[in-house]
């Protein structure tokens, strides 16, 4: 009987030991190239996550309930009120404070400052603090409207949109100081309700003057500034990806922003521009430059307030900060006086 076939086609250890290692080699970086590319697609998809999270922490800001009103808080009667937004699409809530009429009761007044707060806070802005400057209005003979915003009410699902929906909403509560007999009405802004603000002076006549603090507009450059209050990021790749998916979580794109049309306007009214060179949230830069355009209205005025950060810088100095406003709104109205007298 021949054994030679049978040994020549016998698996033998040393007949596998030749053929193996080639396989195993290509099988072992099939799977590393296979983990490498797992981990990779888990890399970007975390970071793409995080992004988007971004996004949709802007526009829906943690904001405290009220905590006070004005009889509490500094003795001022007020009324509840309600009114529709410009268009009639929704309603703002906020309260009503009349001035004081000194020893004559009967007297109403006629002007009315409305609070356009800012971004994080809601009409109450305890950090500027707003109840301290509607007792000084008042005092000065200024009825007070202070109201919340769509997004800051209970149970709203509107997000922030930077001025796009708020500047609708600014402009009922005007409307609302004129068909409460106010015949100036001026609006005083903080941060997003001052760019807010400028936004809503685009579109009415009906504004008087503006008082406008810590002025944020929103552009790439002030998103990246608050992005990295959040998170300190590189700017590229985050402000792409965070300005990619704001739109498609939010509904709505920051390129509806005015931006442009807010920086380059010539406003036929006059506006108190108040900054702070510390201020990082929204560089000051910005407002100097538009504060540029306003110089042909003589009445219009900018103060920047060497050290001073975002909406501080009443806290930095309260009477200089009280001084300087109050000055603005009379010599407004005393050049208003001067006109009606020549007509």
């Amino acid at each position: 009987m021949s054994t030679t076939s049978a040994t020549e086609t016998q698996l033998t250890p040393a007949a596998l030991e030749q053929h193996l290692p080639e396989k195993t080699s290509s099988g072992k970086r099939k799977i590393i190239w296979l983990v490498l590319g797992s981990f990779l697609i888990l890399i970007v998809s975390l970071i793409l996550a995080f992004h988007a999270f971004i996004a949709w922490t802007l526009a829906r800001p943690i904001i405290a309930p009220l905590s006070s009103n004005p009889m509490k808080a500094v003795k001022l009667p007020y009324e509840d009120i309600r009114f529709p937004n410009s268009n009639g699409s929704s309603h703002l809530e906020g309260w009503y404070i009349p001035a004081s009429s000194g020893e004559d009761a009967s007297t109403a007044s006629d002007k009315t400052v409305i609070f356009s707060h800012g971004y994080g806070g809601n009409r109450e802005e305890l950090w500027v603090p707003l109840y301290s400057l509607a007792k000084e209005l008042n005092k000065r003979h200024y009825n007070v409207v202070m109201f919340d915003y769509g997004y800051v009410q209970p149970g709203s699902e509107r997000i922030v949109t930077a001025g796009v929906q708020e500047s609708k909403e600014l402009l009922g509560a005007v409307q609302y100081a004129r068909e409460r007999g106010a015949r100036e009405v001026y609006v005083w802004g903080f941060s997003m309700g001052a760019g807010t603000a400028l936004q809503a002076a685009l579109h009415s006549d009906d504004i008087t003057g503006m008082i406008l603090d810590s002025t944020f507009i929103l552009n790439a450059d002030t998103l990246y500034h608050n992005m990295k209050q959040y998170v300190d990021l590189p700017k590229f790749p985050s402000l792409n990806l965070v300005r990619l998916f704001f739109p498609l979580i939010n509904g709505i794109s920051l390129n509806q922003v005015p931006f442009s049309s807010v920086t380059n306007k010539k406003y036929d009214i006059p506006i108190f521009f108040i900054h702070g060179t510390d201020d990082t949230k929204a560089p000051y830069e910005i407002i100097e430059g538009v504060y540029d355009r306003q110089k042909e209205n003589a009445s219009s005025k900018l103060w920047i307030y060497p050290g001073g950060q975002h909406e501080l810088i009443y806290r930095a100095d309260p009477k200089e900060y009280i001084e300087q406003t109050m000055n603005f709104l009379q010599d407004i109205e005393i050049s208003r006086n001067v006109k009606v007298a020549y007509e």
